[in-house]
This record gives structure tokens, sequence and C-alpha cells, in this order.
């Protein structure tokens, strides 16, 4: 793998192109420099900096209790923080420890955690989703990974065909865990990878050689993994448009069947381990963008379709069916089919979202196991959506995800008019037609391919609350 280069030179362009879900996309480095802002991923709406409500179990058991008659299906997510390397460009949040004791008593709690949820919920309610995320989920030993799951199968029941995954971290996942999370029933794998070169590895702290990544593709493969997914990162220090293109040449020859890959959030202020990335070594935003444009080129010609603004997958898997049938969705886990689930989330600074209400438990491990050793549940902080926050959550959820807004099914969901409902932003949203990134006609909303780079600016139009506090900004990382 060559060394990538440094010279700003080899990097600068006038013009970017990229070939997307089948169509070539052309523009300037104008455009570049006028959507090159801070935002949010939109992940939730409301974002989290606007989660002011204090949540006590009270509060807690009266929102499970709401969701009872809906009888809509479950996704649960159980968070695993422990990892025994700190990665510099992370932003999840973890506990780095190497003292594995610390894991025992964690699934001690997130069993009472599950129990007391269990007595407040309808468990006859499906489980269509479930997975394990972190942190490393793979840094529990079998036995732990059998106990925690036990945990969970003696109070819920997962539908015959749900989804259940887990996040692995190839450099320390063993055969052994893969085999046990098969047995009792994983059959998605997430595996991070960010950039195989080594000198970006070594800038991240992620030293991770191809071949580990390609011995657990490998090994999921046979063991009947339905699905893979390898996440990738630009951005990262010391990337070039060549460096990454050798990276995502190498994940195409491992076949994955679906990708991620997310722009890096460069939020030092917020994450202290980000600061001993050297700010100099990170590619500015027009090479990201070239980054970007080459990646979206080659997962395309190699048979996968871009999902949302960030994602891909191949054209025959089920989040490509449902992008062309405009039913994607989106939670906090990333892309899915199966939408209109309440979210139940366990473990340290876990957010459920349930029935128009964001609750997160607190990020003290500590404070998470005496709560419930108490008897009460961790839930620290969380918001009660309004009817218009439903409303907006609704449109940047359909652009984020399907790159369409319907003015029908606005009308037929909340009663209101997109014309109207939305005069100021569709007006505001003229600018952005001008430069080819959206269509607008009488009763809905297109994102055209070039607007799907700037699909985060589009929707953040409809933010009510972006520009109440401008000192909030700084907490999201940027656009482009």
């Amino acid at each position: 793998m060559s060394a990538p280069s440094t010279n700003p030179a080899n990097t600068r362009r006038e013009r970017y192109q990229a070939y997307l879900n089948g169509q070539e996309i052309s523009f300037g480095t104008t455009l570049v420099a006028k959507y090159d802002r801070p935002g949010p991923r939109y992940t939730s709406y409301p974002t989290a900096p606007q989660w002011h409500e204090v949540i006590d179990t009270a509060a807690m058991h009266r929102v499970l209790a709401e969701s009872n008659p809906q009888q809509r299906p479950l996704s649960l997510y159980v968070h695993i923080p422990f990892c025994e390397e700190h990665c510099t460009f992370c932003g999840c949040n973890t506990i780095i420890t190497r003292k594995k004791t610390v894991a025992d008593p964690y699934v001690d709690a997130v069993a009472l955690e599950l129990a007391h949820l269990a007595r407040h919920l309808d468990t006859s309610r499906p489980v269509t989703q479930l997975h394990w995320g972190g942190g490393t989920p793979t840094y529990l030993t079998c036995a732990e990974i059998e106990r925690l799951w036990g945990s969970i199968v003696a109070h819920f029941h997962c539908a015959a065909d749900a989804e259940i995954g887990i996040e692995v971290d190839p450099r320390v996942t063993t055969p052994a865990q893969l085999e046990t999370l098969r047995r009792l029933g994983f059959n998605r794998l997430s595996m991070g990878v960010q950039d195989l070169h080594p000198m970006v590895q070594q800038a991240i702290h992620r030293i991770q050689p191809r071949e580990q990544t390609e011995r657990i593709i490998l090994a999921a493969r046979q063991l009947g993994f339905a699905s893979i997914n390898v996440d990738l990162i630009y951005g990262l220090p010391h990337q070039t448009p060549g460096s990454f293109a050798e990276t995502v040449d190498s994940i195409i020859a491992f076949s994955p069947d679906r990708v991620a890959c997310y722009n890096f959030a460069f939020v030092p202020w917020l994450k202290a381990q980000q600061r001993a990335i050297d700010p100099s070594t990170l590619p500015p935003p027009e090479t990201k963008l070239a980054v970007l444009c080459n990646t979206i080129t080659r997962f395309c010609r190699a048979g996968y379709e871009m999902i949302g603004f960030d994602h891909f997958a191949r054209h025959d898997d089920e989040l490509s069916l449902a992008l062309r049938e405009r039913t994607l969705w989106r939670n906090f886990q990333g892309y899915s089919t199966k939408g209109g689930t309440d979210l139940i989330g366990c473990g340290i600074t876990a957010i459920s979202d349930i029935n128009g209400h964001y609750i997160q438990n607190g990020k003290k491990l500590t404070t998470y196991q005496q709560a419930l050793a108490a008897g009460a549940l961790p839930v620290e902080r969380g918001c009660h959506l309004s009817g218009d926050d439903r409303i907006r959550r609704h449109v940047i959820r359909e652009l984020l995800c399907n790159g369409h807004l319907d003015g029908g099914r606005l009308r037929d969901q909340f009663g209101i008019e997109l014309r109207t409902y939305f005069a100021s932003e569709l007006a505001a949203l003229g600018p952005m037609m001008e430069d080819g990134l959206i269509t607008i006609a009488s009763d809905s909303l297109t994102l055209t391919p070039l607007g799907r780079l700037f699909a985060r600016n589009i929707a953040m139009r409809f933010d009510a609350y972006l520009d109440r506090d401008l000192a909030q900004q700084q907490r999201y990382s940027r656009t482009v």
C-alpha cells in the first residue's frame, strides 16, 4: 500500500465528479465552500443538545405504560462501553480499561435493567431488531455473552425475522466468540475498519492489518452470518483520495453486504482523546470531498447502492429495496428497514426512543449500577416531543432516508399542508434549488443525486432549534 501524499497540489481540484446510483454528478469548489458549515447528523430530532428535561424512574414508567396500547414492535439496544485501548478518532461513549473484571458486574446490572423494564412493558410485543454496540461488545467473554443473552430472552422474544446484530472489533474478537454469537442467534455483524493504511492507523491509534479484518469476515461467512457490515471513516489524518481508494478496493474485495462510510467528526472540544490528533494532518474539505466522490464511484460501480448520505448496500440488499420503495428508516443504530418500533436502550448512556419521547441513561458506571441495585432505573435526561417536533422529525427522516418528502403523507399523518406549514422553509430552499440540490413540485420535495451529498444541509433548513442558539452549533462536526 503506497504512502499517502502530503502535497496539497496532488489533491487540489476545481471540479468534482462521482457516479452515484447509476447517475453521473459534477460540481465545483464554490458549492463546497458555500455549504461547509457545522451541522447535526440527525440521528434524532430534536438533537441531543435540546434534551433538557430531567427524567426519573416514575416518568420512565409512565412512558412505558403509555406505549403498551400502541402495540408497536420493540427494538432493543444494549450498550457495552468497555474497550482495551482508546482510538483517538472515537466519539463513542467508552470506558477504557484492561481490567476485565469490570465486565461481570456490568452484565449483572444490565440484567437488572432488563428485568425492571420488562415489568412495565407488554413483552408480548415482538423484538424485531436487537443490537449490541459499544465500546467493544466482544470485550465480554463467551460466558458473559451467553449470560447477557440469557437475560434478554428471559424477558423478551425475538420475531422470526428479527435483525440480531453486534459490533465486533477484529483486533480482539476470537473464533470462539463468533461461534457463540452465531449459536445464540446473532445473524448480523458490524465491524470497524476506518482505514487500512498503516500511516492513518498509526495516527488514530488503531493498528488493524488488512489480514486481521479479512480473517474475521471469512470466519463470519463460514458460520452463516446473514449480513456483514464494515465501517469506514473519511477525513482522518493523512488520508488522500489515492490512499483511501486502496482501502475501498480492499473492502470491495472482502464483499461485505453493507458499508457505512462516515464523515470524521473532529470535535476535540467535546472529545478529549481527539486532542492527540494534529489538525494540520487532517485533509481540508476539498480533499475530503474528493475522497467521498471517489468512494461513492468505486462502491456504486462495484454493485453497491448509496443509502442515505453515508451508507452503501448491495443492490439486492433489503436496504436498497427499501430505498427504491421509499420505506427506509433511520434510528440511533443507523439505516434500517425496521421502522415504527419503540426503541429500548440498556446500559450506560443508552438512549430510548419511545412513543415520542427520548430518554437517556446516565454516563457514570457507578451511578448506573447503584441505581439498579436500589430498584430504580438509571435514566437521567430526555425530551418529550411536541407536535411540531414530531412533524419536523418526520420531514428530516424522510429527507435523510428516502431523499423525498411527500406532501400527501404529511397531510394524512399530521393533517397539515406542506406548502402552508413550511412556507418559510420552502422559500429559504430557493438557493438550494438554484444550485441543483433539490426539486420542489406542487406537493413534494426531492433531493437530486447531487443533493444527496449535502443532505444534512438540506435537513437543517427544517430544524426549528438550530438558529436559536448559535453557540450550540459548536457541538456539531462540519457537513463537508
